[in-house]
C-alpha cells in the first residue's frame, strides 16, 4: 500500500493561518504520484530580459500564487483585457488532498473564466446527502435544483484537477494573446517595496537567479501561510477549535452513489465525527475527528491510517472491496480574516483567498469563497487599472468581501460547532439532539451542513435606492439562475460588462431611454450591455421569479449581483447606478 503522508499544519491561532493540509516537500526532481488519471507534469522556471538585475517596464498587476483562486483573478482579468503576471513558488499544481467541492455559485463564475465543461465532464454532480447517528440514519437534505437551473448545486473534484482546467484555459488565452496571462513557475517573491502612486517593486527568485520587476497593483493569493501578509505584519483574527480531522483520500472502487455522508459518534469510532465523499478516478475522502488525547502524528503513521480505514469501510459495509491510501493529512477547524484585504500607503496590494482568511471545510466554503473573492475582485481592478474607475472602488471588495466572510463564517461555525463540539455543554447538546433526530424533524434541521450559497452585500455602497417588486434579487443579492427561450438561460447574459436587464411587458419600462443612458455610460468607457427580455410563456417562470410580470429593469455587476432594480427607471436613474456601481466621481467608503 502507498501512502503519502503531508505535512502536518501546527495549531490555528489568531494571527496565524495555519489552517489546513499543506502539501509535502518533494526531493529533486521527481514528480509527485499519479493519481488516478491525473499525471503531474512540472514547469520549468524561466527568467525574463533584465537591464541591471531589474525587468524594464510594469504590468498591471502582479499576482503573487497561482494556486485556483490567483488563476481566477489573472482570468477575470483577462476577461476585461487587462494583462497580469503570477509569481508562482511551486513548479507544478496541487499536491496533496485540500478542496473537492465547488458550488453553483462557484460554476457560474467558472464558466465566465472559460473552463466550465471540464469542471462538468470531470467532476461529480450531486443534490444531497445523508447523516447517520451511531448506525441510524438521522437526516437527509437536498439542495436547490428546480428545473430552472443549468448547474448542478455541488460537483466534487479534486483541486489538482481544478487547477488544471483553469491552467488549460491559460494556455488557451495566452495562444490568442500571447503574454495576456504570464504565469512564472518555481518563481517566488522574496520581497517588495511599497512605492505609492508609483506602484510596487517586487523582489522575485527562481532556480535561475534574482531579479526585480514592477507592478501597478499586487494581489496576494499566496494561502494560508501568505509571505505578502507576514511581510506585512497582519494577521487574521477571528475563532479556531481544537478539534482537529485526519483527512484520507483512498482509491477505492465503490459503487455508491455521489452524496456527502456524515456518522457523527459512530461504534467503529466512538466520540468522533466521519465524513466520506466520492470523488473522480475512484478516489474517496475521508475525514474523520481525531478525539481528545489522540495524537496527530500518530494518527497519519501507515498502519494506523490502514487500520482505521479497513474499520470504516467493513462498517459501512464494503470491507470486501481492495483500496490503497492516496493522501493523508491533518486539518484545524478556524474561522479568522483579515480587518481589511486593502493594504499599502496607496491601496494598492490586495488580499484574497485563504491569504485574507481562514474557513472551516464544513458546508465547503473554503474555496468557493475564494472564487467568490476573485469574481468580485477582478471587475474593479480591472477597471481601475485601465483608468476608468477610481481606486476607491476596491474599498468595496474589501467591505463587502468581509461582510461575507462573516455571513459565511457564522453559519460555518455553527456546523463546526455541531461536528467538533468546543465542550461538554455543546457536547451533550448534540447528543440530545441526534438521539432525538430520528423522530422530530425539526430538531433534525440541526443537522443541516448548511452548504455554502450567495451571499447577499447588503449594505454595498455601490448599489443604488430602487423600486420594491414583488419578488426577485434586491440590490446587493446574486442574481439567481433562470430559464429563458430554448436552451438560454438568465446567467448567459452576465459577463465582463454591467448588464442591463429590460424585462418587456405590457406595461414595461420605456427601452428608448434606457439605451440612450447606456450609450452614455459606454461613452464614459464603461462596459454596459442591454438585454431586452419578452415575456412569452417560455420566459414568464422567470418574468414572475424577478416581479417582473408587468415590466422591470435590472442592472446587474459584472460578478451578478444586483446594483440596482425598478419598474421603470426615472430619468437619469439608471445612468447613476451605472457610475456609482463603478465608483464613477464619487469616494466608496468601507461598510465592513
Amino acid at each position: 500500500m502507498n501512502t503519502s503522508v503531508l505535512t502536518p499544519t501546527p495549531s490555528a491561532r489568531a494571527g496565524d493561518a495555519a489552517i489546513g493540509p499543506l502539501a509535502p516537500l518533494l526531493s529533486g526532481d521527481a514528480l509527485p504520484p499519479a493519481v488516478g488519471d491525473f499525471r503531474y507534469t512540472r514547469f520549468a522556471p524561466w527568467l525574463p530580459p533584465l537591464e541591471n538585475g531589474m525587468e524594464p517596464g510594469r504590468h498591471p498587476v502582479v499576482i503573487v500564487g497561482g494556486g485556483p483562486v490567483g488563476m481566477a483573478v489573472a482570468l477575470g482579468l483577462a476577461n476585461h483585457g487587462v494583462r497580469s503576471v503570477i509569481l508562482e513558488a511551486d513548479d507544478t499544481v496541487c499536491v496533496g488532498s485540500r478542496a473537492a467541492c465547488v458550488s453553483r455559485r462557484s460554476l457560474e463564475i467558472v464558466e465566465r473564466l472559460g473552463a466550465l465543461q471540464a469542471f462538468l465532464e470531470k467532476g461529480f454532480a450531486w443534490t444531497g446527502g445523508t447523516s447517520f447517528y451511531k448506525t441510524e440514519e438521522v437526516f437527509r437534505f437536498e439542495m436547490p435544483n428546480d428545473a430552472q437551473q443549468k448547474l448542478p448545486p455541488m460537483i466534487n473534484l479534486e483541486q489538482y484537477y481544478i487547477e488544471q482546467y483553469l491552467l488549460d484555459e491559460i494556455v488557451r488565452r495566452n495562444a490568442a494573446t500571447p503574454g495576456l496571462i504570464d504565469i512564472r513557475w518555481a518563481t517566488e517573491l522574496t520581497g517588495f517595496e511599497d512605492r505609492g502612486e508609483a506602484g510596487l517593486t517586487l523582489q522575485a527568485r527562481n532556480p535561475l537567479g534574482s531579479y526585480a520587476l514592477h507592478a501597478g497593483w499586487m494581489v496576494a493569493c499566496d494561502g494560508g501561510q501568505s509571505f505578502v501578509r507576514k511581510s506585512l505584519g497582519l494577521s487574521l483574527e477571528g475563532t479556531a477549535y481544537e478539534g482537529r480531522y485526519v483527512i484520507i483520500d483512498i482509491e477505492l472502487h465503490s459503487r455508491h452513489p455521489t452524496e456527502r455522508r456524515a456518522w457523527f459518534d459512530p461504534p467503529w469510532n466512538p466520540g468522533s465525527t466521519v465524513l466520506m465523499h466520492r470523488q473522480p478516478d475512484d478516489i474517496w475522502r475521508i475525514d474523520y475527528q481525531l478525539r481528545a488525547g489522540q495524537d496527530s502524528e500518530t494518527a497519519l503513521q501507515p498502519e494506523n491510517v490502514r487500520e482505521f480505514v479497513t474499520r470504516h469501510l467493513e462498517a459501512i459495509g464494503e470491507g470486501h472491496l481492495p483500496w490503497k491510501t492516496v493522501w493523508t493529512s491533518i486539518y484545524r477547524a478556524g474561522a479568522m480574516t483579515l480587518q481589511s484585504y486593502r493594504h499599502g500607503s496607496d491601496g494598492r496590494i490586495l488580499f484574497a483567498g485563504n491569504a485574507a482568511h481562514a474557513m472551516p471545510i464544513f458546508g465547503v466554503r473554503g474555496l468557493n469563497s475564494g472564487f467568490d473573492d476573485a469574481d468580485n475582485l477582478a471587475w474593479k481592478l480591472a477597471l481601475v487599472a485601465r483608468g476608468v474607475a477610481d481606486a476607491s472602488l476596491l474599498d468595496s471588495y474589501s467591505s463587502e468581501r468581509i461582510a461575507a466572510f462573516h455571513i459565511n463564517a457564522e453559519s460555518a461555525m455553527r456546523s463546526t460547532e455541531f461536528m467538533s463540539p468546543p465542550s461538554r455543554g455543546f457536547d451533550l447538546l448534540r447528543e440530545a439532539a441526534l438521539s432525538l433526530s430520528g423522530e422530530h424533524r425539526g430538531i433534525a434541521n440541526l443537522i443541516n451542513p448548511r452548504q455554502t450559497q450567495a451571499v447577499h452585500y447588503a449594505q454595498s455602497p455601490l448599489s443604488s435606492d430602487s423600486d420594491e417588486l414583488p419578488a426577485g434579487p434586491r440590490p446587493g443579492e446574486a442574481m439567481p439562475e433562470q430559464a429563458l427561450a430554448g436552451e438560454a438561460h438568465l446567467t448567459d447574459l452576465i459577463g465582463p460588462h454591467f448588464t442591463v436587464l429590460a424585462f418587456k411587458a405590457e406595461a414595461g419600462p420605456e427601452l428608448g431611454a434606457c439605451a440612450a443612458e447606456v450609450a452614455q455610460a459606454v461613452a464614459r468607457g464603461l462596459p454596459v450591455r442591454l438585454h431586452e427580455l419578452s415575456l412569452t410563456p417560455e420566459t414568464q417562470p422567470a418574468f414572475a421569479a424577478l416581479g417582473a410580470l408587468e415590466g422591470a429593469v435590472y442592472l446587474l455587476r459584472p460578478d451578478g449581483h444586483v446594483a440596482a432594480r425598478w419598474r421603470q427607471p426615472p430619468a437619469g436613474a439608471l445612468l447613476r447606478a451605472i457610475e456609482r456601481a463603478a465608483a464613477l466621481g464619487a469616494t466608496v467608503k468601507e461598510n465592513a
